[in-house]
């Protein structure tokens, strides 16, 4: 006797709900950090930053990403921990996220990636109040992935808006600048 196996196909919301529990986890200053994949646009080769005067000490600068203007950040420094130290693993995660009703993408260096984790909400917690090198508000939850803590950030924290509105008009700003050609650049005498 042979038994029917009935295949259903999932539905969009049972595939979001899929994803809620899987991270992007990464290496930074040789500790494991997560992101949730749902905040996760792509990941791109480490490739040169040009950077812009006046921005905080953690902003590397601006990539160009097919025609797009990518802020990156150094992750290390903005979560204290000392400025990253580039390597051939080493590599921008690109997020997507929302200022003033805008999508923004915005990059983070990280020193190599290690996996895609399913971490259930059983296998998280909440950080502990005390004794952290990083901001509290920079932690969503501590995870647990093949037996070893997993830091899991809260993306829209470390990348505080306020932050990133002024990087943002300042890219606009600089976009909108025409490009001036050196050679006749002219000379105050």
């Amino acid at each position: 006797m042979r038994l029917a196996r009935k295949t259903k196909e999932k539905t969009g919301s049972e595939v979001a709900g899929e994803e809620l529990h899987k991270y992007l986890c990464f290496l930074c200053k040789e500790k494991i950090y997560a992101i949730n994949i749902l905040r996760v646009k792509e990941l791109v080769e480490h490739m040169e930053v040009t950077s812009l005067p006046q921005m905080p000490d953690f902003y590397l600068g601006a990539i160009n990403l097919r025609g797009c203007v990518v802020p990156i950040i150094d992750l290390a420094r903005r979560l204290g921990l000392g400025v990253s130290e580039i390597s051939r693993r080493s590599c921008f995660v690109i997020v997507e996220i929302e200022i003033d009703g805008q999508k923004q993408d915005a990059g983070v260096v990280v020193d190599g990636v290690s996996e895609v984790a399913d971490i259930p909400p059983e296998n998280r917690q909440r950080s502990p109040d005390f004794g952290g090198t990083i901001r509290n508000e920079y932690i969503e939850s501590i995870g647990k992935v093949s037996g070893k803590f997993v830091v899991i950030l809260n993306i829209k924290s470390v990348l505080s808006m306020s932050d990133l509105k002024k990087l943002s008009s300042t890219l606009r700003a600089h976009a909108e600048e025409p490009e001036r050609d050196a050679n006749t650049a002219t000379v105050a005498r």
